[in-house]
């Protein structure tokens, strides 16, 4: 078997349902298995996903056993000679699998393969391609110099911000959202390690990656959506969470020799950023987020009719994209995934319109505009 497709789910069940249309798209013609494990999702997400999606191996687990250890499970069962780590809240375009099976076969040396992601609003994300947390990068990072000087080499190590995001190029971390890896690869790197729960496992692995011999490659020849952190929400326990891995990875390679002050250092910024995070959630709970506005209706004419006559009651649907607020994209025979993906980024550079999308014959519309927020699943 060429692939075997591996989608740890907790809690996403509609963004699920996209993501897997467009991952059964996309391995059209390609020798592959698509398994997702799910972590104890109390959404019923299973009852709801198994009967669409037949050729799905689903795997329930008893408990929320983390991200690393469920792709692990996974891992132990897959036959693919390639591996895809595929986040649930994700949109491939039908020849995504195409491009990377191509790209990993014809590049010596090849470790990990990373792709060009862009959010919910259509913006590039910049965790595409990342360079080691080494302390130094680190602290710029958590101290914020890295968003003061964006392009340094110096100071902006961890996006890498110096390289260009059109072009392919060495990445040493690459993001867990979407990870393409050999088995081969696997087999003398391990697996995730199974101590990071949630956070920093994928950077993890990209480390034990490049350590082994191989390299890490960021290609921008295909686009993907990652709407950012549906499967968790932005609240002191993920602040945690995500600030402990950090550390964790720290710990784990970074530690010997490390002078007291700098180590210091770096300590002081993860607790500075925790407070600040902590104190933006708590801004943004405050803030009213808009419902229902005027929806511009797009895509394949039998999805567009049948959802007009589903949301009719709940949107007011407008005749032109102009005088919307929100564009609903309805990917089907006529309007691809890849469409869908060309529009998100086209209304991303205006900023005018909140995008919405919906598979054919899909139970849900979905969409995540904020990246730091949790996104709308409309059930139809």
């Amino acid at each position: 078997m060429k692939l075997t497709v591996i989608i740890v789910n907790y809690r996403v069940r509609y963004f699920l349902e996209l993501c897997l249309h467009s991952v059964e798209k996309a391995v059209r013609g390609v020798e592959a298995e698509i398994v997702v494990v799910d972590n104890r999702s109390a959404d019923e997400s299973l009852g709801y996903l198994r009967p669409r999606f037949p050729g799905v191996r689903f795997v329930a687990n008893a408990e929320n056993i983390g991200f690393g250890r469920a792709n692990n499970l996974a891992l132990e069962q897959a036959r693919g000679e390639y591996v895809l780590f595929l986040n649930p809240d994700t949109i491939l375009p039908e020849d995504c699998v195409d491009q990377c099976l191509a790209f990993l076969s014809s590049t010596p040396g090849i470790g990990g393969l990373g792709l060009r992601m862009i959010d919910g609003g259509g913006h590039f994300l910049k965790e595409s391609r990342r360079g080691f947390p080494t302390p130094w990068i680190g602290f710029c990072r958590l101290s914020g110099l890295s968003s003061l000087f964006p392009r340094s080499r110096y100071f902006s190590g961890y996006y890498l911000g110096h390289l260009p995001a059109d072009r392919a190029h060495p990445a040493p971390v690459l993001s867990g959202a979407c990870l393409w890896v050999s088995r081969a690869v696997l087999e003398k790197t391990g697996y995730f390690d199974p101590r990071f729960f949630l956070y920093a496992e994928d950077i993890d692995l990209s480390y034990r990656i490049e350590q082994a011999g191989f390299t890490n490659y960021y290609t921008p020849a295909v686009t993907i959506v990652h709407f950012k952190g549906e499967s968790t929400r932005k609240d002191i326990r993920y602040v945690r969470q995500f600030y402990r891995a950090m550390r964790q990875f720290r710990r784990k390679h970074f530690n010997k020799g490390l002078p007291a002050l700098f180590d210091w250092g770096i300590q002081a910024a993860i607790r500075l950023r925790s407070v600040l995070a902590v104190v933006d959630g708590l801004l943004r709970r405050r803030e009213e987020r808009p419902v229902g506005g005027r929806v511009f209706v797009e895509g394949d004419a039998t999805e567009v009719s049948r959802v007009k006559g589903l949301i009719g009651d709940r949107r007011m649907i407008v005749d032109t994209v102009a005088e919307a607020d929100e564009l609903l994209l309805c990917e089907g025979a006529t309007y691809s995934f890849r469409r869908c993906i060309v529009r998100l980024e086209e209304e991303g550079r205006t900023g005018k319109r909140r995008v919405l999308f919906c598979a054919a014959g899909s139970g849900a519309i979905v969409g995540s505009s904020d990246r730091k927020d949790r996104g709308e699943a409309i059930e139809l």
